[in-house]
């Protein structure tokens, strides 16, 4: 027996209340309904179907086969209905869902999975995906839909992609017995023939910081070249060397041994928080979305010696 397109859900949750209770004032009590109402969506239900679900007797109910049948269907789409409010209560609280996130190298070490434990810690339904590419692949894959946010350095504009730029000062690291820790401010003079860590010379990082120290008048030194920030911090705490580094990574560190110091001319690089332009985000991506944003401002706004 299919249950009709006309019962509503109310009749369905009153029938079944009158079943559990056996009686009809008693199932108005429960309801905070009248005892004439609950009849009266009785007898409904009954006309709808076409036969009688109770047999009447001395103003008792009595219920027939039938209504024990109907009840077990009435239950099955309750229990649905219950299941969906409840799964959309969790979507609207943000507690159930997934979140596909792309992050550039220097990102999602440390600094994205410990914002995602701290997000993440009071939503144990919610699944997440982290990828971690190089920042013009995350743009792609931002761009193409198929992950719902990216950190990435800031690319040109696309109309495919929202970008929220966040712009990130240069922070010196030194080995924490360097005399330069001395200092509040480090400049390009400082820094003067000094071994540094440096990013490839194609990297924005690396062509900002030759231009600093050419207009400062100052000798660069680059004895070691790598592709992300996150391995100078080593040769630094090993004394080898010292490093002009984004703040990203900077809150990637947890180890001992360097000393962070600002950096003079403030020398700027772009971090974008990227999302689909295409694509509504969902309650969860959102709520994600801002906590990060606060996390990106916050960076963006730090000093150092951190105060």
């Amino acid at each position: 027996m299919a249950l009709l397109p006309n019962l509503t859900i109310r009749q369905l949750q009153t029938f079944r209340e009158v079943m559990r209770t056996g009686s009809i004032s008693e199932a108005g009590r429960a309801l905070g309904r009248t005892q004439p109402a609950i009849s009266s969506m009785i007898a409904a239900i009954e006309r709808e179907l076409g036969f009688p679900l109770f047999q009447r007797d001395h103003g008792r109910l009595v219920p027939r086969p039938e209504a024990q049948y109907f009840l077990e269907e009435a239950e099955e789409v309750l229990g649905r209905l219950e299941r969906a409010q409840q799964a959309m209560m969790e979507l609207s609280s943000h507690k159930r869902g997934s979140l596909r996130i792309a992050c550039y190298p220097a990102g999602s070490g440390v600094f994205l999975p410990r914002l995602l434990v701290e997000f993440l810690r009071d939503r144990p339904e919610v699944k997440a995906d982290l990828m971690m590419r190089s920042s013009l692949v995350v743009e792609d894959l931002v761009a193409s839909q198929e992950y719902d946010i990216g950190l990435a350095e800031t690319p040109k504009p696309r109309p495919s992609i929202q970008i929220e730029t966040y712009r990130m000062s240069g922070v010196v690291a030194l080995p924490a017995d360097d005399p330069l820790t001395g200092l509040s401010v480090i400049t390009p003079r400082d820094l003067s023939g000094k071994p540094l860590a440096m990013l490839f010379d194609e990297h924005v990082t690396t062509i900002a910081l030759r231009e600093v120290f050419r207009e400062a008048g100052a000798a660069i030194n680059p004895r070691f070249t790598l592709r992300t920030f996150l391995p100078t911090l080593e040769l630094v705490a090993g004394g080898l060397c010292a490093a002009v580094i984004d703040p990203m990574t900077v809150a990637s560190y947890s180890g001992t041994g360097v000393v962070f110091r600002s950096f003079a001319p403030r020398m700027t690089t772009g971090i974008s928080i990227l999302m689909p332009a295409h694509r509504p985000p969902s309650q969860l991506t959102m709520a994600f979305h801002e906590r990060l944003s606060q996390e990106m401002q916050r960076l963006e706004e730090q000093t150092y010696p951190a105060t």
